[in-house]
Parts: structure tokens; C-alpha cells; sequence
């Protein structure tokens, strides 16, 4: 019987046919030969080959592995490793990670499964399989955690994660958390040296499943991970999420129809093979489908990720850092020199200024560009502190890029560690999408280690919110470092976005929205606190008042003046040579 072939290369038709359940990857041919010896029976037992229920089955088993890794942990680990084969890199780090004996021997079985994966037969290749199988993970303690986009926030599918014909897409085990180091239990052989009880053998079909899914995890992060690597090496000013856009390692996308469907008004017969473009259809949206993106998220995508930016060695400065822990960055916002040096005196890593806290001590209206003098002085003040600080810029006081980012660059000079720029206006409006990405990439020109929060108003204005998702991506793209979300509590709403995401998340903290904890658990990396200390400073002092003038009896709780003198005491600026 003939199919009929299709091609799909507009964003809107790519993304339908990735969500279409119908739309499968080709089952592999039957294996001949006993289980766990040959190449196809893993392309028979993996999920990045199946559909239906052996696929969230088979799928479950890799989301078990890459729970057990912090990305954070890959990252780290790839970036200390000498330099060699991009491939042997990424597998040695993450078979180390999974606790396998002698790494550099997994790498050099991995990479040649590697080459027949997608087809063709090799007995080398079979032989490497057989082996593989018998190597099993050790037990890891630690590092449960996820970052975002990780096997925490998988989205689940009858679907097949992304994946090329020919070629891995996606991260780690796509069916196919921060710096807590990854441990091997006891007894468990260390990287390089021979097993201590020789091979294992596998033989009940449960175990060859989990031995065949973290075998497949190997393979096509040593394919997907190491391609995006050598693209992104040869353009490193771009961000990775810019590099998956313009230059994706995957261009065409295979699926089959497994039942009679219907994509963009066109039918499609069961047997149908369809050809999706991801690279002409990235062309026309910024939100790429590469990569493991949504629909289809791959489990590995976060692991994925910092491999590659461990691979390309990338620095992060401290403040960066921040964002990569185990557990969201609690950010409280101060608004003069006292009440920043109060909160870093309490152990908070780092704080931001609130916009409305700086306008209101000025007597000046918030969000209406009228504070750029009072910001950058409270940074100038800031700066000569020994605390990390980020600076709440509203949309830079300008729609003029060249102010923006000369603003940035003093800012920096003052000793800001980040600055939050928002694309809100004072009418309620948003700023066009293209313009506050290019105030982004300028900010980033002029000062690429000023760490930018990209801040998108839709749900704040309650404006546009079906154009979060591409707001975001335009703007990690143009170099923001991190983005937030402000006035976003949904948590369903949250987990989509971690899970499209390539930088950290900002969330704003409200008391009645999702609790620490919980923003932790969707990926979320960075909370912030806003104006809610700023106004409950000024209800505090209030009720002080009035308790006094009314005589009841009033909270003694206070730091003395000695103490506030002692802590708050500011030594006169510097300007930006560093003269008094």
C-alpha cells in the first residue's frame, strides 16, 4: 500500500502535529536474538521508538534516572573535565553521575550504539549494547533535586519525546538540581575503575527495560547534547536558547500516522508519513521546537542544557550563581541604604531595590520613569556595601536604547550585580516586544556581566497573557539572563513555562499565591518580594504610631539607634573613577 507524505513548515502546523497523538515515531524492525544483545532490540525497548503505554512506561524509568541528578551537578562536572571529544565528555559525565564503573569505557560503547541508533546494523555496535547492559547505574544519594524544565517538570503524553530522523533531539534520555554534589552509594566503583564483582547479569524483562532506557538516555545525549555543543561553540555570543532557535541541531522531524488524523485542514491516513521543518518554522516564531520543547517536553531538557553550558565554559558571576541552587533565590527588596544592609545582615544572599519604595520616599509616582536620578543614587549608595545587589530599573527610564543601556553601564559601575527591566508602561499598555528586547541585547553590549531579569507585564497588566511565552523567549534570546513573570500564581501556568524556559524563572511572592516550597517544585529559581516589605515597613510604623497616641501598648521589638547607626552608617560614594 503507498502513503502519502506530508510536509508541514509553519510554526502554527509544526506545533499542532507535535501534540497529535497520532503521530508517532516509525517502530523499529523487529529484533532477532536473545534480549539485551543487539542494537535493535534497544530501538525495540526504548520510548523514544514507542507510543501508548510502553512509552509512559519506559518513559517513567528515565525520568526515575535524571531525578536522581542536579543539572547543577552536570554542569560543574563537564566544566572541570579536560578537553577531548565532545561526545566522550557528555557521556563520561553523566555515566559518572549515574554511578557506572570505568566512564571512559561506557563513552567509547555509547558512541558507537550511537552510530547505528537510528539505523543500520553493527556488530561492533551490538557487542557495546550487550556490555552496557550488564553495567548497571549504581544507587546515587543527593541531588534529587530538579532545576526547571528537568524530570520534575516532564510533561507526560502518549507522544514520543522530539526526535529527528537520523538524529537525537532533545536532552539526556529524551524519550526518548542545583549545587548539590552527586554521590555514589557505598561500595559503588569510582570513575575509572573496573567493577568490583565483575558484569552483572540482566535477565528479568523489567530490568532489561530500565537497563534499555538508561542506555538510550546515553545515546542521545551523546548525539543531541554534543551537536548542540559544537554549534554553539562556534557562536559564543549567542545564548543557547538563540542557538536552538536560528541554528537547531535537528532541522526535519520524522512521525508516522499510527491512525487516520487531520493537521492544519489536511488529512492524513493512517501509515502517512509526516515530514515536520522545524528550522523553517523556528524562522517565523521565537519560540523554538527544538530541543525537547513543549509540546513534547523532554525530561532531559535541563540536564541537557547544563552539560552544554558546563561543555562551553561559559562563566557565571556570583550573582548568576545564585540561580542555580537547589532552592529559588529569595530576594527581598530593599529601598534605601538601611533596609538593604538590615536584610544582608540577616544572611540574605543577595537583594533588590523596589521601584516603589525609591519613588515613594522621593515623593515621585512609580512606573512613570520619573526616578532615574533617586535609582542611581540609591545604587551609587548601595555599591559601597559588601552585599550583592540587583537594580529594579522599570523599562529604563526610556524607550531610547542607547540611554538604556548607558544607564546599565553606570549602574554596573556602581556595583549592581543585576538590573529588572520591565516592558509595562505607565498607561497600563506593553511596550512593542521588539523594542524591549533590543534595550536587552544593549544592556547586554555594554555590560555582559550585569545580570539582566527580563520582565514581561501580561499578567501584571492582565494584558497580551496568551503572549507570555513568546515575550519570554524574544527576550532570552536577546541576551537576558534571567525572566520574570510578575502577577503569575497559576501554578499549571508556572510548570509550562519552566518547562519552555532555557534561564531562570522570577516569580513574585504573594501571600496568597503558591508558598516557597511550592515555587521550588515547579522550577521556579528566583522569587522575589517586590514592594511587600517596603509596605508593610510603612504599616508597622503606622500601627507603632497610633498605639502610642491612642495608648495601647506597643511592640518593643526594635533595633536601638546604636545598632541601626552602626549597621546603616554610609561612607560617602564614589563616582565612576573611583574618586570620594
Amino acid at each position: 500500500m503507498t502513503h502519502t507524505t506530508h510536509e508541514f513548515d509553519r510554526f502554527e502546523d509544526v506545533r499542532a502535529a507535535l501534540a497529535d497523538p497520532a503521530l508517532v515515531p516509525e517502530r523499529p524492525a523487529a529484533a532477532d536474538g536473545p534480549p539485551g544483545a543487539s542494537v535493535a532490540w534497544l530501538r525495540a525497548t526504548v520510548a523514544r521508538f514507542s507510543h501508548g503505554e510502553p512509552h509512559r512506561r519506559r518513559r517513567a524509568l528515565v525520568e526515575a534516572e535524571l531525578a536522581r541528578l542536579a543539572p547543577e551537578s552536570l554542569r560543574q562536572a563537564a566544566a572541570v573535565l579536560p578537553g577531548e571529544d565532545t561526545r566522550v565528555t557528555v557521556v563520561r559525565t553523566l555515566a559518572d553521575a549515574l554511578g557506572m564503573p570505568r566512564p571512559a569505557a561506557v563513552a567509547e560503547a555509547v558512541i558507537a550504539v550511537a552510530g547505528v541508533y537510528f539505523g543500520g546494523e553493527d556488530a561492533a555496535a551490538d557487542e557495546a549494547v550487550a556490555s552496557l547492559v550488564r553495567w548497571p547505574a549504581a544507587p546515587v544519594q543527593g541531588g534529587s533535586g530538579s532545576a526547571q524544565g528537568g524530570s520534575g517538570s516532564a510533561q507526560g503524553g502518549s507522544g514520543s519525546a522530539q526526535g529527528g530522523s537520523g538524529s537525537a533531539q532533545g536532552g539526556p534520555g529524551c524519550p526518548s538540581a542545583e549545587p548539590v554534589p552527586t554521590q555514589v552509594g557505598p561500595g559503588t566503583p569510582s570513575a575509572g575503575s573496573e567493577p568490583t564483582t565483575g558484569p552483572v547479569p540482566v535477565s528479568d524483562d523489567a530490568a532489561l527495560e530500565s537497563a534499555a532506557g538508561r542506555i538510550g538516555l546515553l545515546v542521545q545525549a551523546c548525539e543531541a547534547t554534543a551537536a548542540l555543543v559544537e554549534t554553539a561553540a562556534g557562536n559564543d555570543r549567542l545564548p543557547l536558547s538563540r542557538v536552538l532557535r536560528d541554528l537547531p541541531p535537528v532541522r526535519t522531524m520524522r512521525r508516522v500516522a499510527a491512525g487516520a488524523t487531520r493537521v492544519a485542514g489536511r488529512e492524513i491516513a493512517g501509515g502517512d508519513v509526516v515530514l515536520l521543518d522545524l528550522a523553517a518554522a523556528n524562522r517565523a516564531h521565537p519560540v523554538p521546537l527544538t530541543f525537547g520543547a513543549p509540546p513534547r517536553v523532554c525530561p532531559g531538557r535541563a540536564h541537557a542544557l547544563a552539560l552544554a553550558e558546563g561543555l562551553l565554559r561559559r562563566p557565571l558571576t556570583p550573582f548568576a550563581r545564585l540561580h542555580r541552587r537547589a532552592y529559588p533565590l529569595l530576594l527581598p527588596n530593599a529601598w534605601d541604604y538601611a533596609s538593604a544592609a538590615v536584610l544582608a545582615e540577616q544572611g540574605f544572599a543577595a537583594v533588590g531595590t523596589t521601584s516603589l519604595g525609591v519613588a515613594a520616599a522621593a515623593g515621585l509616582p512609580d512606573g512613570a520613569a520619573a526616578t532615574a536620578d533617586a535609582t542611581m543614587s540609591l545604587a551609587r549608595r548601595l555599591g559601597t556595601g559588601r552585599f550583592l545587589f540587583t537594580v529594579d530599573a522599570e523599562g529604563g527610564f526610556s524607550d531610547d536604547v542607547a540611554e538604556v543601556a548607558a544607564l546599565a553601564r553606570a549602574l554596573y559601575e556602581a556595583g549592581a550585580a543585576g538590573i529588572n527591566l520591565e516592558d509595562g508602561r505607565p498607561d497600563g499598555t506593553l511596550a512593542p516586544m521588539e523594542v524591549h528586547a533590543a534595550k536587552i541585547a544593549a544592556v547586554k553590549q555594554v555590560a555582559p556581566a550585569l545580570f539582566v531579569n527580563a520582565r514581561t507585564d501580561t499578567h501584571w497588566a492582565s494584558r497580551h497573557e496568551d503572549e507570555t511565552a513568546t515575550r519570554l523567549a524574544l527576550y532570552e534570546q536577546s541576551g537576558a539572563d534571567g525572566v520574570f513573570v510578575p502577577g503569575l500564581s497559576d501554578p499549571d501556568a508556572i510548570a509550562e513555562l519552566t518547562s519552555a524556559l532555557f534561564v531562570p524563572l522570577n516569580i513574585l511572592y504573594t501571600p496568597a499565591g503558591p508558598t516557597l516550597a511550592e515555587l521550588a517544585s515547579l522550577g521556579v529559581r528566583r522569587v522575589s518580594l517586590g514592594s511587600l516589605l517596603y509596605r508593610r515597613a510603612l504599616a508597622a510604623a503606622v500601627t507603632a504610631a497610633t498605639d502610642i497616641r491612642d495608648g495601647r501598648p506597643t511592640d518593643p521589638a526594635a533595633p536601638s539607634y546604636a545598632e541601626v547607626q552602626a549597621l546603616a552608617y554610609v561612607r560617602q560614594p564614589r563616582d565612576a573613577a573611583g574618586a570620594p
